[in-house]
This record gives structure tokens, sequence and C-alpha cells, in this order.
């Protein structure tokens, strides 16, 4: 009895512990550390790379930027979807990411991704660079996420589009209200939204 008791205190104090760290993190934005890049690379329910190929639209030959990339699980897909004449830009804040991701690619034999270490509130490319921009399960990540939001429609071309994924669990959870606010308080217009609202891709357009 008194071991199943000691077994049950010691579940009580990791849940507590769990949802404590989830808590903090919600309430202090931050990137998902290499270290715990396990988190990223588990399956994407509702967030699935069909689906964002669907909502995307990629097409070939098209620049596209992927901000926080983590380890890439939808960063060699999106590589394809462009194929050998397009490319997809990289960035993201954490070197040891990138170059996880570019050793995939290196595997692969992919040739058209573009790795930039950099921050989504002063983003590393000209105004109206790109086709398209997708962000999942990152938003919530960062800390001026408004700066964010203004710096992705600035790099976007007019007629571009710009795809956010959100996934409920993610500590950084972005409801689909909050992602349409921020976007339409840059500039961006409510294309569609794909999924339910615990788990979906919204697309929104820069107008032309």
């Amino acid at each position: 009895m008194a071991r199943r008791s000691a077994s049950r205190r010691l579940l009580v104090l990791s849940a507590g512990a769990v949802i404590a760290g989830a808590l903090w993190w919600r309430h202090n934005p931050s990137a998902c550390p290499y270290s715990q890049r396990f988190w990223v690379e588990a399956p994407h329910p509702f967030i699935s790379r069909e689906r964002l190929r669907s909502v995307l639209g990629p097409l070939p030959a098209e620049r596209i930027l992927e901000l926080g990339v983590g380890t890439g699980y939808y960063s060699l897909d999106l590589a394809e979807w462009v194929g050998g004449d397009g490319t997809v830009e990289l960035c993201d804040l954490q070197p040891e990411m990138l170059d996880h991701v570019m050793k995939r690619a290196g595997e692969r034999g992919t040739a058209n991704l573009v790795p930039t270490q950099g921050d989504a509130t002063a983003l590393p490319y000209d105004d109206g660079s790109m086709d398209a921009v997708v962000l999942t399960a990152v938003l919530g990540e960062i800390p001026e996420r408004e700066a964010a939001m203004e710096e992705v429609a600035r790099v976007l071309r007019p007629g571009g589009r710009l795809i956010v994924g959100e996934l409920f669990g993610d500590p950084h959870f972005q409801t689909p209200a909050t992602v349409e606010r921020l976007a339409t308080d840059a500039g961006l217009l409510l294309e569609e939204r794909s999924g339910p609202w615990f788990g979906s891709f919204t697309r929104l357009g820069k107008p032309v």
C-alpha cells in the first residue's frame, strides 16, 4: 500500500510539474529549444502535410518562406512542391534547427532550401520578395506577434498568401480569431480556414 501511495504521489507531482511548465511557457513566449526537439517531431494531427498543401496551393518555381522551421516537419515537402526551380527560405532563431533540416535535406538530395538565422520581427528579406509565408505552431512563440505579422506582410508580394497553422495542446496555441485579428491589423485578409478550431490552417492574403 505504501509503495502504491508513493507512486500515486509521484504521478501527481509529475503531472503538476508538466502543467506548471506549460503555463509558464505560455506566459513567457519563446522558441522550443533544440534539446527538446522531440516536441516538434511528434505527429501533427489536423495540421497535416496534406492539409497544408491543399490550403497553400504551392506552384512550381515559387519562393516560399517558412518561419520557425523546427526540425523540418514540413520543410522538405515544401521544397518538393515548388520543384527545382522554386526556393524555400528557412528562417529560424536557432542555428541548430537549421543545421538539422539541412542535414536531412542533404541526405535526401534536396537542394532548393536556403537557411537563414533570423528574427521574425526583423526579417532579412526584401519587400514583396515572397510568394507565400508559412508559420506552423510558431506565432505564439514570438513575444512581439504584431511586429512579426507586419514583417510577414512586408515581405509578401501583392497577391501573396500567409498560412498559419495552430494546434490545441501547444502551450502557445493561438485561436483562429486571434490569428485573424493579428493578420487583419497588418493589412492581410482572411481567405480560407481548413480544419476545426483546435487544429487548423488559416490562409490570409495580401491585397493586390
